[in-house]
């Protein structure tokens, strides 16, 4: 009898071990699960949309049909391209209408002579389809020669590339923010996506969404919609919103999104997520 039970005793111990370790592994401690939780919130920052769109240094391009032709502006020259021939000169200061949005560049060189009419009117390409927010006027002619050549197309900005990430507020109107300025919550955030000028992110209370109007030396927030949660004490969320709704420039340096307009220096303060 005594030989039979230290087997069975043997088994039970053995198997109540196994369950034991068993329920270890699969029930780890607290701050084993909040630290795997903050790795897997750090990982889905860092999955940010890869940028799509070509980057040359141009912050203007256009193109048109019938004939082929392709336009780009950077900040020191002007590329005209025709199945012809390549042009590029020296660029120029924008002339501006009072009453639209409406740009000029005028070109005179010792060989040529370029207008370039910017019209923010929609344009859509007659052999894609695809529409642009731009319409494009490029005429030019040897100087001193008689023969004009106009080319009509479409056009669009190439938004600052720099803009493409995730920035969380540092500062708003001047003052550094906290937690604590927003019930607790997370303080506000950003992530701008410049393949198709939109942005998402966090107020504060609310999750929210729009549009970038972009154009050189102007950066605007537009079409912001966003939940209607509600919290206590608002009134950080709403200056956060203000404030974004009235920028009209930015600065990107040293890891940081800085925005302002013409009247206020720094509206807001927004660093770069690692």
């Amino acid at each position: 009898m005594i030989k039979i039970l230290i087997p069975i005793c043997a088994l039970f111990l053995f198997f109540n071990c196994i369950e034991k370790k068993k329920q270890e592994t699969s029930e780890p401690g607290s701050s084993e699960m909040e630290t795997k939780d903050t790795v897997q919130v750090k990982e889905q920052i860092r999955q940010m949309e890869p940028i799509t769109i070509k980057i040359d240094g141009s912050y203007f391009k256009a193109t048109g049909t019938e004939p082929f032709w392709g336009l780009k502006i950077y900040d020191d020259k002007i590329e005209l391209q025709t199945m012809e021939d390549t042009i590029v000169t020296h660029s120029s200061e924008a002339i501006k209408a009072q009453d639209a949005n409406i740009k000029m560049f005028r070109i005179n060189t010792e060989a040529t002579q370029m207008d370039i009419i910017i019209s923010n009117k929609e344009c859509t390409n007659a052999m894609s389809g695809e529409v642009f927010p731009y319409t494009v006027t490029a005429s030019y002619k040897s100087t001193g020669g008689d023969e004009t050549r106009v080319l009509e197309g479409c056009g669009s900005y190439i938004t600052d590339y720099r803009l493409h990430d995730i920035w969380v507020l540092e500062e708003m109107q001047g003052a550094p923010v906290s937690k604590e300025d927003f019930n607790g919550n997370d303080v506000p955030n950003i992530e701008i996506n410049i393949n198709n000028n939109r942005f998402s992110g966090f107020s504060g209370c609310n999750r929210m969404t729009g549009s970038i109007f972009y154009e050189k030396d102007v950066l605007r927030f537009t079409q912001i919609a966003s939940t209607r949660m509600a919290c206590p004490n608002m009134e950080k969320e709403s200056e956060f919103l203000k404030a974004l709704q009235r920028s009209t420039k930015h600065k990107v340096e040293n890891n940081r999104l800085y925005l302002s307009n013409g009247s206020k220096e720094n509206l807001l303060v927004f660093k770069k997520i690692d």
